[in-house]
């Protein structure tokens, strides 16, 4: 998902800091996947098999572009039935800006919130518990 780009950052003089696109999606995978109300991040059928496999990929759903010195974060992701997607979408993008700023030291430039599907099967389980 992410190009080959490395961000490179300065700080002091004891050298460079280089981080991967990848690091900014495993990062903004988790932060967007800790919300309530969010039912899955979307991937391919590469990391659908992935997982299958039974390795985690904290990456899916997530696209990083740093071009032009920003960073923008697309994520795509499905949410549960019954959320507000308003309040879910923002707190998603609050959730996953504080944690790249924590562990990075970086602020997103934007961070888009794709609802791609809404999971129906959260009100069938919660009946089922109930009877």
């Amino acid at each position: 998902m992410a190009e080959n780009q490395i961000l490179e950052m300065n700080q002091g003089g004891l050298g460079k800091i280089e981080i991967a696109p990848e690091v900014i999606e495993v990062i903004a995978g988790i932060a967007a996947s800790e919300i309530k109300g969010v039912a899955t991040m979307r991937g391919n059928v590469v990391s659908g098999v992935v997982e299958r496999l039974g390795k985690k990929n904290h990456g899916k759903g997530i696209r990083v572009d740093l071009s032009d010195n920003q960073i923008i974060i697309d994520v795509y992701c499905v949410l549960n039935f019954g959320v507000s997607i308003p309040k879910v979408a923002q707190m998603m993008q609050e959730n996953i800006r504080q944690a790249l700023l924590n562990m990075t030291g970086l602020e997103a430039d934007e961070v888009n919130i794709h609802v791609v599907n809404v999971n129906f099967d959260v009100e069938k389980n919660e009946q089922t518990t109930e009877e």
